[in-house]
């Protein structure tokens, strides 16, 4: 074991989670109106600690060790063999101990659970979300990650790229979102009255967080204190300040005048942009992703949006499935050492790594979007996945859990 390694991955594993709590519940939880800003935070909590223990029961085995090309194997149930220290040889793991790993990667299938959540905000029932959530960690996201991390799975051995979760956990999180929004419905009097977040500086303030809490989500990915992840760490701030750039003067130029929200909105592109490609491409490549996937995102929420027709509350598939499929495909060309990459060794490759990544997103998007609509049906008869109409207009933070955020 390399102790500075250890050290930096623990470190990580920490700054992940504080992504999610308080991170990403406040940056949520200003979106949302204020009657529903405690359920999203509820939300967002219970979820990622309902993925940490499915995790630690059967997730990281099925993830991550020998199995077929679909889904891993049984041999960590409870994290079986993982107790002793001292002989802990994992291949994935390198110079750090296996427990360190898959703890790090537990905070990886949380997150991703837990950005599922902004897609149906505001009617969905608690009880009927932890269900889903457990469905779906099992049937979406660990095949996904088996698949596109794991030795033997499909993807990793075609050759996919995917430095810290651009399919895995972005676009698997957008179309899950974007399927539940689609199942839940729209909210009511969506299209006809104004829905504005409630309290921008809450979501400033957690859009802040996970940009910090995000070096350690990408340059932790390095597994290690070494040169990769200096590499990841760099590009990470440099394509998350191009993103916010570029949002603000699309934005600017379109509408006029430039919001705090589309800034903040333009970090978060940035950095799910940057997720696939941090340790897998140049900075001059990290720049010009950020600047793609910023404004890639614009349309996202506004173009596209109104094509899809989707009650995407807070634009879950807008920005992290876009953002994570334009990283993705960005990640297959900027890998190459032409353009400053330290992969691809001719540019006469860059043909066939783009079609591997093309390849990546689809089987991403068809399994996860067949699996969610399934696993949503599943929760709804089960346990009613919306609000009625008068816990709606009430609100869920008094609806569901008995409680106001703001005392008049």
């Amino acid at each position: 074991m390399d102790k500075a390694d250890f050290v930096w991955v623990s470190v990580s594993t920490a700054l992940v989670l504080l992504m999610v709590v308080p991170g990403l519940a406040l940056f949520y939880g200003g979106l949302v109106r204020a009657k529903n800003v405690l359920s999203v935070l509820a939300q967002v909590l219970s979820v990622f600690c309902l993925a940490i223990i499915l995790w630690f029961v059967y997730g990281y085995s099925l993830a991550f060790t020998e199995g077929g090309a679909l889904i891993g194997g049984f041999s960590r149930v409870l994290f079986s063999g993982m107790a002793d220290l001292s002989t802990m040889n994992f291949e994935l793991a390198g110079s750090i101990p296996e427990l360190a790993f898959a703890a790090f990667q537990a905070t990886f299938a949380g997150i991703t659970c837990a950005l599922i959540v902004g897609g149906f905000a505001e009617r969905a029932r608690f009880g009927a979300v932890l269900l889903f959530t457990a469905l779906w960690l099992t049937f979406a996201y660990l095949p996904i990650a088996h698949m596109v991390w794991a030795p033997g799975g499909w993807l990793f051995e075609r050759g996919a790229l995917d430095f810290a979760g651009g399919t895995v956990v972005h676009i698997n999180a957008g179309v899950a979102g974007l399927v539940g929004a689609y199942y839940v419905g729209k909210r009511l009097g969506y299209g006809q009255e104004a829905m504005p977040p409630h309290n921008l500086p809450l979501t400033m303030v957690g859009a802040s967080l996970l940009w910090m809490g995000w070096f350690g989500f990408n340059a932790g990915s390095a597994l290690g204190a070494n040169e990769t992840a200096a590499l990841a760490f760099f590009n990470t701030l440099l394509a998350t300040a191009a993103a916010v750039l570029a949002w603000t003067v699309v934005e600017w130029l379109d509408k006029g005048k430039p919001s705090l929200l589309g800034g903040v909105s333009g970090a978060v592109a940035g950095l799910v942009g940057i997720t696939p490609a941090a340790g897998l491409v140049g900075p001059g490549g990290a720049l010009i992703i950020g600047v793609v996937t910023g404004a890639a995102c614009v349309w996202g929420v506004n173009g596209l949006k109104r094509l899809l027709r989707a009650d995407d509350a807070l634009d879950v598939f807008g920005i992290h499935g876009v953002g994570g499929i334009v990283g993705a495909m960005l990640t297959g060309l900027f890998n190459a050492q032409a353009l400053g990459g330290p992969g691809l060794a001719s540019m006469s490759e860059v043909p066939h790594q783009l079609w591997i990544q093309l390849e990546g997103i689809l089987i991403t998007v068809v399994w996860c979007g067949i699996v969610s609509w399934l696993a949503y049906l599943i929760a709804d008869k089960l346990c009613g996945l919306r609000v009625n109409i008068d816990a709606e207009r009430q609100g869920l933070d008094v609806h569901e859990h008995g409680e106001t955020a703001y005392q008049r």
